[in-house]
C-alpha cells in the first residue's frame, strides 16, 4: 500500500473501528467518533492501516514519522534491484595476456557481485579465417572464471562475433 492511500483522521469513513495504540498493544473495537478522540488525546493520528477487514483495524500513531520511514524503506527496496544484470566482457582473437588479465579480474568482480558475465570475441578482417584463436581466448576465460562461474551458453560463433554467456556458482 502506497503512503498516498492511508486514510487519517477525518478522512476515516467506518463507523466502527479496531483500534491499536501507539504501543501496539490492541484497544478493540469502538466507533470512529471514540477512537478520534483517544488519538487526539494523547496527541497523535488515527491512520486507517487495514482498510478491508471488518471492522477496519486503524492505528494511533505519528503519521509524519510514518510517511517518512515508509519512504525511506521504499528508497532502500530500490537499491537492490541494480545487483544481477549482466555485464559485457569484451575481447579479441589476438588479446595480450595482460589484457586478458585485466578482463578477467573484472568479470571476476562483475560474477562476485551476482551479474551475468557475456564474454563477446569480435573478429576483424582475416581473423575471420581463424575463429579456432576466439575459442581459445574464449576457453583460456571459461578455465581462468571456472572456479566461481559455470557457463550458461557455450561459445557460439554469429557473424564477426562470438559469445559465451557466464553466470556465478550456486553456493559459491
Amino acid at each position: 500500500m502506497s503512503i498516498e492511500n492511508y486514510r487519517v483522521n477525518r478522512q476515516i469513513r467506518a463507523r466502527e473501528v479496531r483500534v491499536i495504540d501507539g504501543e501496539g498493544e490492541q484497544v478493540g473495537v469502538m466507533t470512529i467518533e471514540q477512537a478520534r478522540k483517544m488519538a487526539e488525546e494523547s496527541q497523535l493520528d488515527l491512520v486507517e492501516v487495514s482498510p478491508m477487514a471488518r471492522p477496519p483495524v486503524c492505528r494511533i500513531m505519528d503519521y509524519g514519522k510514518f510517511k517518512y520511514a515508509q519512504r525511506k524503506k521504499d528508497r532502500q527496496s530500490g537499491k537492490k534491484v541494480a545487483a544481477g544484470g549482466l555485464k559485457e566482457l569484451r575481447v579479441r582473437p589476438a588479446i595480450d595476456d595482460h589484457d586478458l588479465e585485466y578482463r578477467l579480474q573484472n568479470g571476476r568482480r562483475f560474477l562476485e557481485d551476482g551479474h551475468k558475465v557475456q564474454v563477446v570475441c569480435i573478429f576483424r578482417g582475416r581473423q575471420m579465417a581463424h575463429p579456432q584463436h576466439g575459442y581459445d581466448v574464449m576457453r583460456k576465460v571459461k578455465e581462468s572464471l571456472g572456479d566461481i562461474s559455470k557457463v550458461e551458453a557455450e561459445p557460439k560463433m554469429t557473424g564477426n562475433r562470438m559469445t559465451m554467456m557466464l553466470s556465478r556458482k550456486a553456493g559459491v
